[in-house]
């Protein structure tokens, strides 16, 4: 009983790393799109299309390896490709957004997506949501609106987008915990890539027919910007299998705080590449989110170890 534990214990901790692994490395995905649009002149509606696409390409050579053959036979395609459809939507409204708003800004707005998450988690996983896990996820959001206080005087309804981006890709997240035992990572987001492409190519001459510069089709205009474009798609697709993995090793009211990590690396990319320089306010911010994320791990290895504990007694 005890060795279960143990082993049950390891694999929430692992989906946690894993969670906040891919958290860090999914804004630079953000900063690419943001460059794309701001100093490639590359509409956000290709943008999104490129990062799907190369998505595909990048994982795509993987099924022809012994472990990736499974890939060719899903067990639940239309779910995936749904699941695709979906994260295309969001990410569209995603890079839209950082189109015209600063990094952090975005992300700040669209950080109502953990309590969606876990409200959905605990309707419909029976995920025990308990009220100091609550309380993190609260700190955590205000540490985020400490980074940045989002004006719709200063934004107007473009400050909107991100809402609509973050209850989408909650029920994306949703759906990879739902179904996520069906089919492995890697086939889950090769469907999910020829979704989210498929979903992008209709959008893009829908709004492109209908005259809407968001849309406007473009070829990479230099040998650089191909290779951030297949460096978006690459980062996108592996990063989404981490996430995917982290979400079959713990329950997602436990991963959902980690979300908020996301501030950290877009924050520094933020600066470095837009000239976005961190405000003491700012900084505070991002010590409140960390510190709520490493809470929430300390507090379930504590009531891990103390089940634990009562077993062995």
């Amino acid at each position: 009983m005890n060795a279960t534990t143990d082993r049950q214990d390891g694999n929430l901790m692992r989906g946690v790393m894993l969670m906040a692994i891919a958290m860090l490395l999914l804004p630079c995905m953000d900063a690419i799109a943001k460059y794309m649009a701001t100093f490639a002149d590359m509409s956000p509606g290709q943008v999104t299309f490129y990062r799907f696409f190369f998505q595909v390409v990048c994982t795509i050579p993987l099924i022809f390896t012994a472990a990736g053959a499974a890939t060719l036979r899903p067990k639940r395609p239309w779910l995936n490709l749904l699941r695709g459809a979906i994260h295309g939507a969001a990410s569209l409204l995603f890079f839209a957004a950082v189109k015209y708003m600063p990094l952090a800004d975005v992300f700040a707005i669209y950080f109502v997506e953990p309590f969606i998450l876990t409200a959905m988690s605990a309707a419909f996983l029976g995920d025990k949501v308990g009220w100091r896990r609550w309380l993190a996820i609260i700190v955590g959001f205000g540490g985020a609106l400490i980074v940045i206080q989002p004006s719709f005087i200063l934004f107007g309804w473009t400050a909107l987008l991100p809402v609509a981006c973050a209850f989408l890709y909650s029920i994306y997240l949703f759906m990879n915990r739902a179904i996520g035992d069906a089919d492995s990572p890697l086939t889950m987001q090769t469907i999910a890539g020829f979704g989210g492409t498929l979903f992008m190519g209709a959008a893009l001459f829908a709004g492109h027919s209908a005259g809407i510069g968001d849309f406007a089709p473009s070829l990479p205009t230099s040998v650089f910007a191909l290779m951030l474009l297949i460096i978006l798609g690459a980062l996108s697709g592996y990063a989404h299998m981490l996430v995917v993995r982290a979400f079959r090793m713990a329950p997602l009211s436990l991963l959902a705080p980690f979300q908020y990590f996301e501030i950290i690396s877009a924050t520094v990319l933020g600066y470095a590449i837009f000239g976005d320089f961190p405000t003491p306010s700012k900084w505070l911010g991002i010590a409140i989110i960390v510190a709520s994320g490493l809470f929430i791990i300390w507090r379930e290895h504590k009531n891990r170890k103390a089940s634990a504990d009562i077993a062995f007694d």
